[in-house]
């Protein structure tokens, strides 16, 4: 082969392999350049939206049962107070307007052995004679709690009025049971509530 053939021969041979090397390099650059191209940033913060509970067309008063131990006439007895909203009583409101669910009050006496001596479930309606104003037609029966032993009675306070638990809307009781299970029910007249309603007793 001659000097100039042999010459041009690595020319182009070179020229060859600066082509081949050239294309990966460039792509690994364009690569390189990729990777570090900063993702775009967003000034907006994701938060989840609050869940809002709706809000029930008709309210209710939490139910209790509140048993107590009475000693009454040598004896002692378990006086047994439970209260739970009914669907099925005419709705009351409170002084906004909002509609509650009305109560019915159980009040159960056991004597010591677990026999009963008493068991009645009471109404608004059982108070009707007293309760003939704005609040008392509207209102809710709200309690009925033991308050002492008098005599041959068991004494229990009651109340009927505005079924907001912030309410001080109410009319006071006086609810007894005799010894005999006889139950009376009048005004309790040494509150003053604002009520007008006399202190004449209803006995069942």
């Amino acid at each position: 082969m001659k000097k100039n053939d042999y010459f041009c021969s690595c020319v182009l041979t070179l020229q060859v392999m600066k082509h081949y090397l050239i294309i990966p390099l460039l792509t690994g650059l364009l690569l390189g350049f990729a990777g570090c191209k900063k993702a775009p940033q967003s000034n907006d913060i994701i938060t989840k939206k609050p869940v809002v509970k709706a809000q029930p067309s008709v309210l209710s008063l939490s139910k209790y049962s509140i048993p107590r131990k009475v000693n009454w006439l040598g004896a002692e007895y378990t006086v047994t107070v439970s209260r739970y909203p009914d669907a099925t009583l005419p709705k009351t409101e409170d002084e906004s307007g909002r509609k509650y669910y009305d109560n019915r009050i159980n009040l159960k006496i056991t004597r010591s052995d677990g026999t009963e001596f008493f068991n009645r479930t009471f109404t608004k309606a059982d108070f009707s004679q007293f309760t003939d104003n704005a609040y008392g037609r509207k209102g809710a029966l709200l309690g009925i709690v033991f308050d002492h032993a008098s005599g041959n009675e068991l004494c229990f306070g009651a109340s009927v009025g505005s079924p907001d638990t912030m309410s001080d809307e109410y009319i006071p009781l006086i609810l007894t049971v005799s010894n005999v299970g006889a139950v009376s029910i009048k005004a309790d007249t040494q509150l003053d509530t604002g009520s007008d309603e006399d202190s004449e007793e209803a006995d069942d």
